[in-house]
């Protein structure tokens, strides 16, 4: 391996972390997203030219590798134990009196405060300053090995900055989700027809606990470290804080040392009082002692440190009175129970409506119209109803029946084997036909300023939208005979929807409201065919061969595009100018500019993603399905249907001998 590429790798990781840092854990980016990008292209070009460069502390390696069948067991060289609580200003000033006893010297003492971070709690190892193993807590003596899916997150060094003398650290630390980043999370699942997660904890233990590392690199995880273990040189917590920040850590920059009871109560209080203020879930604040040496002699029981103890924050609920269930009907048919309530205030905020889900929910919880409701308020999408308050429970209350038919049009509603929900199988339904328009002139779709629910309806109820294309068959004399429509509101929204048409195959193909297919499934999607045609003619297995297309996903865009209604649908509006097609981005300079290639099959001297690699970074540009305009074929072992596709078209099928002299390399 040539030395110049090697110092040029080395030196490429290290700006690349810098910036990491100063991007992730400082939000104080000093280069653009454009330079940074530069800079990590060049160096996946690097390494795939020179594998042996590739490093497990690389920057490249955060993206994910291989799903995994399970989570290998992960034991705890120190136990992580759990934490005691108080519950109050009573609680806590019994346990700084314990503590006090506890000590030869007490008027020494001092306490560290930090916000208990509602998430998931982990343990990271570091050989030689390198990110080597990351674990759960599990019972607090073995959690499970999650190394893969935490090099997904980019607030996790690879490696320490900075000199790090000892040869083992554990770093430990809480993983967790932003409500900005819950929210948006959410909002694609929805739109994806996908369950909701009920809170950022679940959603963010469950990103950390997926088999397929790739998932959890979609997720919107960030990490703060806490503590550190096997560190020489550190006296006291405060110090310890100061090091992983040194170090490339994030951590809670909310922490305070103090000395005296008032001082911990006023900031138990205080944020108490503020939680609402930050944009990531808190219940309560952790209390520690400041010296090592003092925790030390303090020790632990069996179950918790003694020199810790958290402050937990009352829950965030409230009663109220459930006055109706309202289902509603969205544009995939799925019908949703939703509890109009007695309004209430939770946490400074007024509560009218909380979720129900489901009809298992509903009978699970037995909610009736008329039950006194215990209402909880965190980071859910809307308020959930934890559970009935039964002696509150008026006479003569009936269990809610859930409706077999549609409560909009009146067809039977149908449960699929396997699924929770009950749905409206009658596309034609217009409560279905309203939220497709909504859908398809959201923002994260066509972005058709203008087109709200009440126009949504308006079109639905006169008969002038019966499918998507009608929309553009609209014309402004027509609008502006709708109520509340005026000449000028008419012929901003006919330039609106003019507009959406040149917004590109991504927002296009999500704005088709696809059942599973979200803003990133059909990124995925767009950057894989070149068009919407192309799309609507792949099978299966080809989807299924798309990085980040499972069997789910694959069935559902293929049962979609299956139906003639939904491909008249398209090709009207492809016929109205709606761009379906791939944008042509700027050809890479190299000896396989203009090249089109497939790959199938194992290769022995290559993973997939490094062809793909190899490939790109001579120009040469990866797709999914093979097609007239496919150059090569690349076939390794056990390849799948494309191989006898190719064949069919007349394609040049290449095996890995062939593939490495098109990369110019050796066949040897």
């Amino acid at each position: 391996m040539p030395k110049r590429e090697a110092d040029r790798a080395a030196r490429l990781r290290e700006q690349i972390e810098v910036h990491n840092r100063r991007y992730h854990v400082e939000d104080a980016p000093i280069i653009s997203d454009a330079e940074f990008d530069a800079l990590m292209a060049e160096l996946q070009t690097l390494e795939a030219e020179y594998p042996s460069l590739v490093t497990p502390d690389s920057p490249t390696q955060r993206v994910g590798g291989e799903p995994l069948a399970a989570f290998p067991r992960a034991e705890h060289s120190v136990a992580m134990l759990s934490l005691d609580n108080a519950r109050g200003e009573d609680d806590l000033a019994e346990w700084v009196a314990r503590v006090r006893r506890g000590l030869d010297d007490p008027d020494a003492l001092a306490f560290v405060t930090e916000l208990k971070i509602d998430g998931l709690s982990l343990s990271l190892t570091y050989e030689d300053g390198v990110f080597v193993r990351g674990a759960t807590r599990g019972d607090g003596r073995v959690g499970e090995d999650v190394t893969a899916n935490l090099k997904t997150i980019a607030e996790i060094p690879l490696r320490l900055a900075g000199s790090q003398p000892q040869p083992r650290l554990t770093v430990r630390g809480e993983v967790y989700m932003t409500r900005s980043g819950f929210q948006r999370l959410n909002a694609e699942r929805e739109s994806s027809d996908e369950p909701l997660f009920a809170n950022p904890r679940n959603a963010g233990a469950g990103s950390v606990r997926q088999l397929d590392p790739k998932v959890t690199a979609r997720r919107p995880l960030h990490f703060f470290a806490y503590t550190v273990l096997g560190a020489e040189g550190i006296a006291t917590q405060s110090e310890a804080l100061e090091q992983l920040a040194d170090w490339g850590f994030p951590i809670n920059t909310e922490w305070r040392r103090h000395t005296t009871l008032d001082q911990l109560t006023a900031y138990c209080e205080g944020w108490h009082e503020k939680r609402d203020d930050l944009d990531y879930e808190i219940d309560g604040v952790v209390i520690k002692v400041d010296s090592l040496e003092q925790q030390a002699d303090l020790g632990s029981t069996t179950k918790h440190p003694r020199w810790a103890v958290a402050f937990k924050f009352p829950a965030a609920e409230a009663l109220s009175v459930v006055k109706k269930i309202m289902i509603t009907v969205g544009r995939t048919g799925k019908l949703t129970p939703t509890a109009v309530l007695e309004p209430v205030q939770i946490g400074g905020t007024v509560v009218q409506m909380a979720g129900l889900h489901n009809a298992d929910e509903v009978a699970r919880k037995d909610v009736r119209i008329g039950d006194t409701v215990v209402v909880a308020r965190g980071g859910d999408v809307i308020p959930q109803i934890v559970r009935v308050v039964p002696e509150k429970r008026p006479r003569g209350t009936k269990p809610f029946r859930w409706p077999t038919k549609c409560p909009t049009c009146g067809t039977k509603v149908v449960r699929l084997e396997g699924e929770v929900a009950h749905r409206c199988p009658n596309a034609s339904c217009p409560s279905q036909l309203r939220e497709r328009i909504l859908h398809w002139g959201g923002r994260g779709a066509m972005d058709v300023d203008g087109l709200g629910v009440m126009l949504a309806q308006q079109l639905v109820n006169e008969g002038l939208v019966h499918d998507l294309a009608d929309l553009y068959e609209l014309d402004r004399e027509t609008l502006a005979s709708l109520d509340r429509m005026a000449d000028v509101s008419a012929s901003n929204l006919i330039a609106a929807l003019k507009r959406s048409k040149t917004r590109g195959f991504r927002h296009a193909l999500f704005g088709l409201g696809i059942r599973f297919v979200g803003g990133s499934v059909a990124d995925v999607l767009a950057r894989a065919f070149d068009s919407i045609d192309d799309l609507m003619g792949a099978d299966r297995d080809s989807l299924e061969a798309i990085d980040g297309i499972g069997p789910v996903v694959a069935e559902s865009v293929t049962s979609f595009f299956d139906r003639p209604e939904n491909r008249r649908v398209v090709e009207r509006l492809v016929d109205h100018g709606v761009d379906f097609t791939r944008s042509q981005e700027p050809e890479l300079a190299g000896p396989l500019a203009g090249v089109t290639v497939v790959l199938t099959g194992s290769l022995d001297g290559f993973s997939r993603s490094e062809a793909k690699a190899a490939i790109e970074a001579r120009g040469g540009r990866v797709t999914s399905s093979v097609s007239g305009k496919t150059s090569y074929l690349v076939a390794g072992s056990e390849p799948g249907t494309k191989l006898a596709r190719a064949r069919e078209l007349g394609v040049e099928v290449l095996d890995e001998s062939a593939f490495r002299a098109l990369l110019g390399e050796d066949a040897g």
